[in-house]
């Protein structure tokens, strides 16, 4: 009986010890993939767009214009747009916050963005949220330099908001539609 006993105990212990190994081997191989891939420098993580982010900015950015919709009440609003920008890995959008479009993002954050191409269209349902952070602001006017007239990082009025939980539909007539969510 006794020797059944050492026989389990010592065969936990080996499947422990190989658990550790794997779960070692594992970390270790992350470490490598993520400093090869130049993801992971000085021990520093940087951060990388969600899969498909990319495809929407640059389907935006093409058509220069899209237009953003939000509620007021039981009232439709939408608006033209023209700033789309990743930072940090999220895709955001910038306005002022003496705008209604703030005020009513501020009420209910959801909101839909829909742009076309000439052959394509896209429909986005997304979260839009509030980004306080200077780097944030800062990074929007660096890509858009002509706002730098009526927006400053430091000012009250500069808003920037990145969107989450995002469903994009990119569609066509003659094809099925594509959808992204990130």
């Amino acid at each position: 009986m006794n020797v059944n006993n050492e026989k389990n105990v010592s065969t936990q212990k080996m499947r422990n010890l190989s658990k550790k190994i794997r779960i070692g081997f594992l970390s270790a191989m992350c470490i490598c993939f993520l400093n090869v891939t130049g993801v992971m420098s000085a021990n520093k993580i940087e951060t990388v767009p969600p899969q498909g982010m990319q495809e929407v900015y640059d389907f935006l950015k093409q058509c220069q214009t899209y237009y953003l919709a939000t509620v007021e009440g039981d009232q439709p609003r939408v608006r033209p747009f023209g700033t789309i920008h990743i930072f940090e890995g999220k895709l955001y959008i910038q306005t002022g916050k003496v705008k209604n479009v703030s005020k009513q993002m501020r009420i209910n954050p959801k909101i839909e963005i829909c742009a076309f191409d000439g052959k394509q269209w896209i429909r986005i349902q997304a979260i839009a949220v509030e980004d306080n952070r200077r780097e944030a602001k800062q990074s929007m006017l660096d890509a858009y330099p002509g706002l730098k007239d009526r927006y400053s990082a430091d000012d009250d009025n500069t808003q920037v908001l990145y969107l989450k939980e995002v469903t994009a539909t990119i569609s066509s007539f003659s094809g099925d539609p594509k959808v992204i969510t990130f």
